[in-house]
Order: structure tokens, then sequence, then C-alpha cells
């Protein structure tokens, strides 16, 4: 009672400090939860063999008939695999994290009727699995004689692409409990394709719609010569190397052709994480300002009641109260505005994450934020009071009453 009584005193001041503790608990839980969410994406696995590859785009100025650009990049690639270091080399139609997103409907009947999934799709030759890293966990990778010019295979009206790869994410979500391999698909129009492979992880070029649901995780690699990137695996000690014999390899013979891009794809990786970081590093420092502004509020405010009430602590000492009790005095005064703040801040995080999840498209704020948000404020408060709570603890009776 005594405690409530002095509050109501001063209603102002403890107002301001319960707002400053919800306005923390609401805005530091939600950052938080951002957070989490930059650094699951930071971890997120593409399934390649990211050290050992290189990834090199190349341009030419003269123009190139499109019957012609399956043979070119076939050569392309022959030449690339007799490098010196070179495990395996293929020209693929995307990358992650490059800045390309190629993707068909893929479903079990034909004409798109029935379960139908939007893919990931990699075009490259036999040389596709090995460059990438990739690992088979059924069937087979597939043979040279089964990958197709890209142009002749779309230039009629009804693609018949015999043979694909599909990744375990389309497998599950197709194929629940059983075997993909020999099964049928639907990708364009009518004609069927077999698939002969199942790759434990492949994930989309934007890895964020990997992480997303409805089978936006699915891939499936074309057994297709065309136009692409070129990529290379080898050593990370030679990878350096063998980038500049690429780069010289694909622009001798035509002054036109230039190789615009040889980078490491661990760099690429870097460089598309670039802005989660970013956000994380701005969201945690968002954090800290937050959590010290409301401590330094927290402590002004007890050091202010501590000056104003001090003949009331020499008179309560006087009495015979020990410095245990005027500190759980002060210590219970905080525990009740933190306490305050810290459920209206819950209901303003929940509301928060209510309103990020509908115009950002962020993940549901997860329960389990809310009562560590609350017992780290609590906690917080408790720290803060500390301080000028032991120092009126410590008043002597005669001094505080001659104040």
């Amino acid at each position: 009672m005594p405690i409530l009584s002095t509050l109501r005193r001063h209603r102002i001041a403890a107002g301001l400090i319960v707002l400053e503790v919800a306005l923390t608990c609401a805005i530091v839980t939600n950052a938080l939860h951002l957070i989490q969410t930059r650094v699951d994406a930071l971890k997120t696995d593409s399934g390649l063999a990211e050290a050992e590859i290189a990834v090199l785009n190349l341009r030419g100025a003269k123009p190139v008939p499109p019957e012609r650009n399956a043979a070119i990049a076939a050569e392309d690639a022959q030449r690339l695999r007799a490098l010196p270091g070179v495990k395996a080399a293929t020209v693929t139609s995307q990358i992650v994290y490059g800045n390309n997103s190629n993707n068909s409907g893929v479903s079990l009947e034909p004409d798109y009727k029935g379960t139908r999934v939007t893919a990931a799709q990699y075009a490259a030759d036999e040389q596709m699995i090995p460059a990438f890293g990739l690992k088979l966990i059924e069937g087979r990778n597939f043979t040279p004689d089964e990958v197709l010019d890209g142009f002749k295979a779309f230039s009629v009206p009804d693609p018949v692409i015999g043979q694909v790869i599909i990744n375990k994410v389309m497998a599950d979500k197709f194929f629940p409990g059983r075997s993909a391999l020999g099964q049928r698909v639907y990708i364009f129009g009518r004609s069927p394709s077999t698939i002969i492979g199942v790759v434990e992880t492949l994930t989309h070029t934007q890895l964020m719609r990997a992480r997303g649901g409805d089978g936006s995780g699915a891939a499936i690699i074309l057994p297709l010569h065309g136009p692409g990137a070129y990529v290379l695996r080898a050593d990370p000690a030679q990878l350096d190397a063998v980038i500049k014999a690429a780069t010289a390899v694909l622009e001798s013979g035509d002054e036109a052709r230039v190789v615009t891009q040889g980078r490491r794809l661990t760099e690429m990786r870097s460089d598309f994480y670039a802005q989660d970081r970013a956000m994380a590093w701005l969201m945690g420092g968002v954090c800290v300002c937050l959590l010290l502004v409301t401590a330094m509020g927290i402590v002004g405010l007890a050091s202010f009641w501590v000056q104003q009430r001090t003949r009331m602590i020499g008179t309560r000492r006087a009495l015979g109260a020990t410095e245990q009790q005027i500190l759980r005095y002060f210590q219970l005064e905080n525990l009740l505005l933190t306490s305050t703040g810290v459920l209206i801040g819950l209901v303003g995080a929940w509301g928060l994450s209510q309103l990020l999840m509908q115009h950002y498209e962020l993940p549901r704020l997860p329960w389990v934020y809310l009562p560590a948000g609350a017992l780290a404020l609590w906690l917080l408060g408790q720290v803060a009071v500390w301080v000028p709570a032991r120092r009126a603890a410590r008043l002597s009776p005669v001094a505080a009453l001659r104040s």
C-alpha cells in the first residue's frame, strides 16, 4: 500500500517508465525475432560444394544464331574440363546466388491438373551434378546421349523432355512415403517426363523462396544444352588459378567474347547475404540502444525518488527497518512498474507481429519470445534499480533525518 500510494503521487514519472518498458518490450521482442530469421537465412544450405565452385559469365558482342547456342556451350564446357585442376565443368541456366530465376510449374497430370508446384528449373548437361557437388540419394545421373539441344527441344509446340532429376523436397511433395524413381511428371503441356534421380538438396536461386511453403523449395533439373553461366569445380587452393585459366580459354580466338564475371561462389554468397547481415546488425543495435535507454530511465527515476524520499527512508530506519527491507521496497516498486509495462508490451508485441505479417510477409512471432522478453526486462529492471536502491538502504537514520 505505501508503494501504490507513492506511485499515485508520481503518476507522470511512473507512467513514463511503464510506457518506456512497454515500447522496449514490443520492439525488442520483434527485433530479436527478425534477427533470428536473418541468422537462419545465413545458415541456409544450398546443397552445393560452395568452397570448390567458381562461376563465370560470358558476353559475346557478335550475334549468334539461336540454333548455335547449344553447340557453342557444349564446346566451351569441353575446353574447360580439359584445364588442369578442374574436377567438373558445366553450363547451367541458373545458379544459386545469381541474378536469375527460372521456374516451371510441375504437376502429376497433363495440362497442369491435379497437384501442382512451382519448381526452380535448372537446365544443364550430365556434368551439372558433379560440378555442383550435389548428392544423389536415389537413381542415377543423365547420360550424354540423354542431353538435348535446348533450342531444338523448345522449337516445337509440345516440348518432350524424356528424363528429369528432382530434389527431395519435390519428391516428398509428390510421392510421400514412396520412391519417386520411374514416376512421371508433366512440365510442358501433355508430354510426360520420367524421374530418373533424386538429389538430396538443391535450392531455389533466391533462397528466401526455398524457405517458403507450398512447394516453393522444389527444384528440377532438365538435361539441356544451352547458354548460361559457366560453373567449374576445383580444389579451393587452385580455384583462383582455374578462374584465370578459364577466362583465357573462353576469350581466346574471339576478341568479341568477354568474361564479365569470374568469381568464387563463396564471394557470391557473401554478397547475396550482405543485406541480411546488415539488417541483423541494425536490429541488434536497436535492441541494445533501447535496453540501455530503458535501464538509464529506471536508474534516473530511482535516483530521483531516493532523493525525494530521504526523510522517509530515515524515518523507517529509525523505526527499525533494516537495509534489506529498504532495498526490497525499491525493488518491489520497480517490479510493479516493470510488470505493468511488460504486460502492455506483450500485447503490443503480438499486435506488431500481426502487422509485420500482413504488410511484410514475415513469419509469425513464436510465443517463446514473449516470456523470454518479459524475463529479460524484469532482470534489466532489477539490475538497473540495484545501485540507487542500495545507496538508499545504506543511508544512516541520523543523516537522512537531517537532510
